[in-house]
């Protein structure tokens, strides 16, 4: 096969709409955190995600209530505490996160130090997330893959 020929039997293509990409998915039941779901393609994610039937927790300062299924809860991924006092709250209302999107992201910011000293991108983008999915752990092994 040469690399001018298209693979056969693709269903989606970059016309795809989220609606047609989420026709017939049932995700009732099922229970996901998506960090940064409440605006840019975390809130599309929500929004779909949501219509499917899943319970979306979201930390966020923003009222989302025209969005069926969500709770919020409060996070700043720069802060230590405020992840494992997430994580905590989290795992004492839930046995169970069917799916984990670290969507959360901050880009282009003047020179900022989080209260370690630690750069703010780098801190909210990539020690934050690891801290969170490490910290919801027990909740991702107990869901079960279907």
């Amino acid at each position: 096969m040469s690399n001018q020929e298209p693979i056969a039997n693709y269903k989606f293509n970059y016309k795809t709409t989220a609606n047609k990409v989420m026709k017939n998915i049932n995700l009732s039941g099922k229970t996901i955190i998506i960090t940064g779901g409440y605006s840019g393609i975390g809130l599309e994610m929500t929004k779909q995600l949501s219509r499917a039937g899943a319970k979306i927790i979201i930390p966020a300062k923003k009222n989302l209530s025209k969005i069926k299924n969500i709770d919020i809860l409060p996070l700043d991924l720069t802060n230590p505490e405020s992840i494992h006092q997430f994580a905590e709250s989290f795992l004492q209302n839930n046995s169970k996160l069917d799916i984990l999107i670290n969507s959360a992201g901050l880009m282009y910011l003047p020179l900022k130090r989080d209260s370690r000293g630690i750069e703010y991108h780098f801190a909210t983008n990539h020690l934050g997330h690891y801290q969170l999915t490490l910290e919801l752990l027990p909740a991702l092994k107990n869901a079960k893959i279907s």
